[in-house]
């Protein structure tokens, strides 16, 4: 089974609220909050492919930004390697540039929401990371 390479953003407001948004209805894991990016592109690099879906998808602009971590999954239908970084300064206004319904969360809220499987350690990685 091939692996889909992700680059994925836990972008972060000036309270230290996270950006979720909801995966299309029609789309794999569809109706699940996750953090937001997409592929890495064949010759593209982490750093070029998080800024280029961050800016397609929300409108923004990524600043100063750190590893978080990397998740290696696989579900029934696909594998995936989520390359994680947090987003810790930005330029912009968010928005749903896909249709796609967003959320400023609270690290306190995260258990709040259903994500797919694959976000599973990132929301506990956020969590220890902004909670201690």
């Amino acid at each position: 089974m091939q692996v889909v390479h992700v680059a994925v953003g836990v972008i972060l407001d000036q309270d230290r609220n996270i950006l979720l948004t909801r995966r299309a209805p029609q789309s794999h894991q569809g109706g699940l909050w996750e953090f937001p990016g997409g592929k890495v592109e064949t010759g593209e690099s982490l750093e070029l492919a998080l800024t280029r879906e961050l800016r397609e998808e929300l409108g923004i602009v990524i600043g100063r930004s750190s590893a978080l971590l990397e998740v290696r999954h696989d579900y029934t239908d696909k594998a995936v390697l989520l390359d994680v970084h947090v987003v810790w300064e930005f330029t912009g206004e968010a928005r749903g540039l896909e249709g796609q319904p967003l959320a400023w969360v609270a690290a306190e809220e995260l258990a709040q929401y259903p994500f797919p499987a694959a976000n599973v350690p990132i929301v506990d990685a956020v969590r220890k990371l902004l909670l201690g």
